[in-house]
């Protein structure tokens, strides 16, 4: 069998650079899932938040830690009782050049922001982001946000939501001007304008997409204007295995991710370089905002013929008997982090450190567990895609070590989140990732009146004190005493055992040598804007 190095040097090449990709400040990506917009109204996954994010600012940022930045806004007030935010912007932002402003620089100001938002609420145009302005109270059909002046915003919500600065961090909440949509209607989505570090310069579709540097961004650092790079330049190579190839030679600057054919050609079992590649490109592991669990059904029509302790007993019997750490290092190549604490995971506020919360594997109180609730043989049934089956596999032997047997029902993926939403499903693997920097994502799953299908709560988990603490940490604006809160939460969520978390995701990216300043990031976005190239 030929090696993952002997393929390399045999493929073709299969990637053409022109001149202007040759060039040592051009930084080279592939999107293996491909791109269909340019439109932040659109940018609903990461290969199009990515594409927004050289083109696009909002009001706010998320540096690498999460931490609310000022972006187009450079501060901003809220008051006492949490309802109005009152927004100072920038004065020295332009739009990116176009034919419509006339050879004049176009000035970013408040009144596009007011444009850019009440646009994600027009039922034409459908976006999937309209749900980030949930919280905002309403003028008629618009939103409540008014444009004092060219710097001065108001937003006025419907009630407290102390998350709110992190929606707007979105690329949802991206800022456009509004006399370009009204030229190139529904084409904006491929000749986009906004005020990022990148401008857009070339689409062919499925081929080659390329941004240019704006020579009129507004952020410095140290005296140096911001971007460093000349261009981005994003190939749509659809197969991951030919992609790497293309890293692995050079022709790529970053990757993100690895597919299973050759994580192991790639990685030790404790999840670092191999020997041959250590000395060739750069490994870049970061917490990943997503949380792989095992959701029951715990509504009045749950399928289980137990008693409520016999349940209690054996949901915890499972989160006792399986060994997380063991199933990460050999399933995973040790890419995540062990799902002993509650579901809030790694790199949040609110997230366990003490593992005080969740459970760790212990097998003899999972035994202890099955045998004085008489659960010896029982049967239940897990419902998996076939991307998760092998996990579901090993949770299979584990728990036939304490006596309880695991029957596992392969679901196509649209098939599984319909059964689910709808309570079908006795057992299910699910993740969440997080939409904003907040744990109150994660909680959410758990809060009654978010019942599925109206909401994510799909297990049907009801609690009166979490619906309680629910709704009134809203009311707390100090993200340190929210996140004690959060974590009382997250401990009635784990005390009734009404998931089992398997484990924390964690992102990894790839660089070249040769790329410097890039960052990983809690949310996997991509920022660009202070990378640059030295030359091989």
């Amino acid at each position: 069998m030929k090696t993952l190095w002997q393929l390399i040097l045999i493929l073709p090449f299969v990637i053409s650079c022109n001149s202007e990709e040759k060039a040592d400040d051009v930084f080279k990506y592939n999107e293996t899932a491909g791109v269909l917009t340019l439109d932040p109204a659109f940018a609903k996954d990461l290969p199009h938040i990515w594409v927004c994010n050289q083109l696009y600012n909002g009001l706010v940022e998320l540096d690498s830690k999460l931490n609310i930045k000022p972006s187009l806004a450079t501060d901003w007030n809220v008051s006492p009782d949490g309802l109005l935010y009152e927004f100072h912007l920038r004065t020295d932002v332009f739009f990116h050049d176009h034919p419509v402003f006339d050879g004049a620089k176009r000035k970013f100001v408040a009144k596009d922001v007011v444009y850019s938002f009440n646009r994600l609420l027009d039922e034409r145009l459908a976006s999937p982001g309209r749900w980030i302005f949930n919280q905002v109270a309403r003028n008629n059909d618009s939103l409540d946000i008014i444009a004092i002046n060219d710097s001065t915003l108001k937003i006025r919500l419907a009630r407290p939501f102390p998350a709110f600065l992190s929606l707007l961090g979105m690329a949802y909440a991206s800022v456009i001007p509004s006399e370009i949509v009204a030229m190139e209607g529904q084409e904006f989505r491929r000749r986009p304008v906004g005020t990022g570090p990148f401008f857009f310069k070339f689409w062919e579709e499925g081929v080659r997409l390329v941004f240019r540097k704006n020579p009129h961004y507004f952020e410095m650092e140290n005296g140096v204007r911001l971007p460093k790079l000349e261009a981005v330049s994003v190939s749509f190579l659809s197969d991951k295995q030919t992609a790497f190839m293309e890293f692995i030679k050079g022709r790529l600057d970053f990757m993100s991710g690895i597919d299973a054919r050759y994580k192991d050609e790639l990685l030790t079992r404790k999840g670092y370089l191999r020997k041959g590649y250590a000395d060739k490109i750069n490994l870049i592991r970061e917490p990943y905002l997503n949380t792989e669990y095992l959701g029951f059904f715990l509504g009045e029509n749950k399928k289980s013929p137990l008693s409520a302790e016999q349940y209690l007993a054996l949901r915890k019997a499972i989160n006792y008997g399986i060994d997380r750490e063991k199933m990460l290092r050999y399933l995973r190549n040790n890419v995540g982090y062990p799902g002993h604490s509650g579901m809030i995971p790694k790199g949040l506020q609110g997230y366990d450190t003490t593992t005080s919360i969740g459970y760790k594997f212990d097998q003899d109180i999972a035994s202890q567990l099955v045998k004085a609730n008489k659960l010896e043989g029982y049967e239940i049934t897990v419902s998996v895609t076939n991307e998760y089956v092998d996990l579901v596999k090993y949770i299979q032997a584990q728990l036939g070590q304490i006596g309880i047997k695991i029957k596992i029902e392969v679901l196509p993926t649209a098939t599984l989140r319909l059964l689910r939403a709808q309570g079908k499903l006795e057992v299910f693997r699910a993740s969440w990732v997080a939409d904003y920097a907040d744990a109150e994502n994660y909680l959410s799953l758990f809060y009654s009146p978010n019942f599925a299908p109206v909401g994510p709560n799909y297990t049907h988990f009801a609690d009166k004190t979490f619906d309680s603490l629910f709704e009134n940490a809203y009311s707390i604006a100090n993200i340190n005493q929210r996140a004690q809160e959060y974590r009382k939460l997250d401990s009635i969520v784990m005390s009734n055992a009404a998931v089992v978390v398997l484990y924390y995701d964690e992102v990894l990216r790839f660089t070249q040598k040769n790329i410097h300043n890039f960052e990983g990031n809690l949310s996997s976005q991509l920022d660009l804007k202070r990378v640059w190239k030295s030359v091989k």
